[in-house]
């Protein structure tokens, strides 16, 4: 399983409706990131309109070509578009990934300790 990070940028003015816009997520986008082999997806909101999104999959190139296909995907990061600070392209294809620096699961396996 790989577990993903990445990082994009809310104009602040426009970080209120963003998150009006996540609740919910329209249900036919929700399935297409389902279909496309995403879990566990979270976004998390910083200071200064910093988003964070997190999710795991276990190929990621698929996933990404999947939505990158996927007319209601395309629908939904066209309407995403104007909420973002300095990006080009799609949301979902020109996020800055986060790289991985620690993972309990990881190194509690790779120590030999149980867990509690």
């Amino acid at each position: 399983m790989q577990r993903v990070s990445f990082q994009l940028r809310i104009r602040p003015e426009l970080v209120d409706e963003y998150v009006a816009r996540h609740t919910p997520v329209w249900p036919e986008m929700l399935a297409e990131i389902a279909a496309a082999g995403r879990r566990n997806y979270s976004l998390f909101l910083g200071e200064a309109g910093t988003l964070y999104g997190y999710y795991e999959t276990e190929d990621d190139e698929a996933a990404q070509a999947y939505l990158a296909q996927s007319e209601i995907a395309a629908r939904w990061e066209a309407e995403m578009a104007p909420f973002f600070a300095d990006l080009e392209g799609r949301p979902d294809q020109a996020a800055t990934l986060l790289t991985e620096v620690f993972n309990l699961e990881d190194q509690l396996a790779a120590s030999g300790a149980a867990k509690r």
